[in-house]
């Protein structure tokens, strides 16, 4: 009999057997028979109504592995597997009983059915087995190996069902009879039977197959289904309200429970990231259950993922809805680093300058200052106008909507004494005549942060002894080099009120410049 706790089948089955030992007893009388022929059409009403049964469980788990081919698939290929064993297996008893009942006029007068012909010379020749008898012999020892074979460890119960439903007798397939002798299992069950009892005993094996084939499907859901709830597939995930918090916050999150298994693959994957919809293998993976982004960070913001995962169950779609932000700050390559006294910005200048709040992005950041203005992320430029201090005040929203801002003075300084310079030379040269008429007057800017592009438009040209010379562009006019003509060797020629101006802003006036003197060589 089946270990464990018999099904209402079983005990029919079972409650079979006792009647088989009874009749035995009673010397096969007329009831007998006929309690075994409705016994028999009890047990081929519930083989068939098993059959359906299985048939519909089979079908809704290949629907199962359609959908999701990881996790269901080698369940549904082992169901398979036991199914077409069983068919083969049920269809050649159906075989046998078709064959004992060729004779028999009516199949539902079981009285008349007490010989023992058909199995006595289908099993046994003489005191041997027949072929047909090795073959049936066969194929209830294979089917039993071949399906626990299939069946995984982890169906021990399964497994020793169906070794005692098709156990044939010892390691040398014998049996103790009532008298204690040990005799050949197929003898003990089958030889000098009467028909009707033989037929109800292959149709219990019948029935043992189909409970066979119930079993396993059920304990193969059941596994996988324990296995899904196992808490060894879930992990820890952190829930909180934004993804960064301040110093003296309080922080708000929770921890939950995210169920990780590398079977439960979404069906489709429909995401964006800020409107632009991601690909597989570009932009993300799937592995271990999990849609894993690859995708760049991106430019200093926050950024939305929108969509929906598709999964299919019993052929309805279902859509889990995406809709996550995360933030990108700018990474810090240096340390901030400032002179409190130096903080200064020059009139005249286009001054650049970086204003950025840690841990907010640029985007959500803005500053205000008169001759302030953006140009890209946080670098912006600085045209002050008059007076003598300009306050920059800083302003941006922190992820839970707070605004926070701070303002930072700096001082206004014009752009320094320009330097009178000959021939890239300032304060003072030496050189021959015919060089000076050719050389250019140039003002600079010596140690100057700021590269700026200074021209000339005019300056005064003394000679001693010789009326100045006041001079329009940046180099000498005929009076001045006729004046020039006049100069001795030894002599000091002056270079001064020089006309300077920025070629980009000629609107600003720039200070004095100072002379040059020039020393006649020749």
């Amino acid at each position: 009999m089946a270990s464990g706790k018999a099904t209402p089948r079983q005990k029919m089955i079972n409650l079979m057997y006792l009647i088989f030992i009874a009749m035995l007893a009673l010397n096969m009388s007329k009831e007998v028979l006929a309690a075994f022929g409705l016994m028999n059409e009890k047990m081929e009403t519930s083989n068939t109504k098993t059959t359906e049964s299985n048939l519909a469980f089979l079908s809704g788990l290949e629907t199962k592995a359609s959908e999701n081919t990881e996790k269901f698939g080698p369940l549904y290929k082992d169901a398979k597997k036991i199914k077409e064993l069983s068919k083969e297996y049920y269809d050649y008893l159906e075989g046998l009983k078709t064959g004992m009942m060729e004779g028999v006029e009516d199949p539902k007068d079981y009285q008349v059915m007490d010989k023992s012909d058909f199995l006595d010379g289908k099993f046994f020749a003489g005191d041997d087995l027949s072929e047909g008898g090795k073959e049936f012999l066969q194929r209830i020892n294979d089917y039993r190996t071949q399906v626990i074979a299939i069946l995984p460890k982890s169906m021990a119960n399964v497994k020793s069902s169906v070794k005692s439903r098709f156990q044939t007798g010892d390691e040398n397939g014998k049996v103790t009879n009532r008298n204690g002798e040990k005799v050949d299992w197929i003898n003990y069950h089958y030889e000098r039977f009467p028909l009707v009892a033989s037929l109800t005993k292959l149709t219990a094996l019948q029935a043992d197959i189909k409970s066979t084939e119930e079993d396993a499907l059920k304990s193969m859901l059941a596994g996988q289904l324990s296995a899904e709830v196992s808490m060894t597939n879930y992990t820890t995930l952190l829930e909180q309200e934004k993804s960064a918090f301040y110093s003296g916050e309080k922080f708000k999150g929770s921890v939950v429970l995210g169920r990780k298994d590398a079977t439960t693959r979404p069906n489709e994957v429909n995401l964006t990231l800020d409107g632009r919809k991601l690909s597989e293998g570009k932009d993300y993976e799937i592995k271990d259950g999990q849609v894993k982004l690859t995708v760049s960070a991106g430019a200093p913001g926050d950024h939305t993922i929108k969509g929906n995962l598709v999964f299919i169950q019993d052929g309805e779609r279902t859509e889990v809805p995406v809709n996550n932000t995360f933030a990108t700050i700018s990474k810090p390559n240096a340390a901030l680093i400032a002179a409190d006294k130096m903080n200064v910005v020059y009139r005249g200048v286009s001054n650049p300058m970086s204003i950025s709040i840690p841990g907010i992005p640029n985007n959500k950041v803005s500053a205000s200052a008169p001759g302030l203005k953006k140009r890209q992320g946080s670098k912006y430029i600085m045209n002050p106008g008059k007076g003598r201090n300009v306050t920059i005040v800083a302003s941006g929203t922190l992820p839970d909507g707070q605004r926070v801002s701070s303002k930072s003075e700096f001082r206004i300084k014009d752009i320094p004494r320009p330097s009178g310079s000959i021939r890239g030379e300032s304060g003072s040269a030496k050189m021959p005549r015919k060089n000076l008429e050719i050389s250019t007057v140039g003002a600079l800017l010596e140690d100057f942060d700021f590269d700026l592009n200074l021209k000339v438009g005019g300056f005064k040209f003394k000679v001693p002894g010789q009326p100045t010379v006041n001079v329009n562009g940046s180099r000498l006019d005929s009076r001045a080099k006729s004046a020039l003509k006049r100069a001795k060797r030894g002599d000091a020629v002056q270079i001064f009120d020089i006309n300077a101006y920025i070629t980009n802003n000629k609107s600003y006036k720039l200070k004095k410049v100072s002379p040059v003197v020039v020393e006649i060589t020749n």
